[in-house]
């Protein structure tokens, strides 16, 4: 008998329902195309190395594009290997208010949790 592999999407990152709902009401908010995607990413700065990098984009290039929780996403391949199994979740408490990061690629996080060091 022969095997049938079948191909496998593994989402790279966790969008939480409270994300995607905040995600939702800006790209509302701000008439973003539909065209447009949510990109995730990272770019060298903030306080312990690397920020992350969180907006509507096109697909360029170098992006890979998945649908992560009804929502379509695009990650630059170069900025995978900082991202994979990251949370993003939407806060909206008395402490806190706006987007978290739970990375567990991260060896430092700054106080604020909008940077981070590998």
């Amino acid at each position: 008998m022969k095997e049938v592999k079948t191909a496998s999407t593994i989402e790279p990152i966790i969008l939480t329902d409270g994300a995607v709902k905040e995600l939702i009401k800006i790209r509302e908010q701000e008439s973003i195309p539909n065209d447009y995607a949510l990109r995730i990413g990272v770019k060298g700065g903030g306080c312990s190395g690397f920020s992350y990098i969180l907006g509507f984009d096109e697909l360029k290039e170098n992006d890979k594009k998945y649908t992560i929780n009804g929502l379509e996403v695009i990650i630059d391949k170069a900025h995978a290997i900082y991202l994979l199994g990251i949370e993003i979740d939407f806060e909206n408490g008395l402490n806190n208010r706006g987007f978290s990061f739970n990375n567990p690629n991260a060896s430092d996080t700054c106080g604020c949790g909008t940077s981070f060091a590998t």
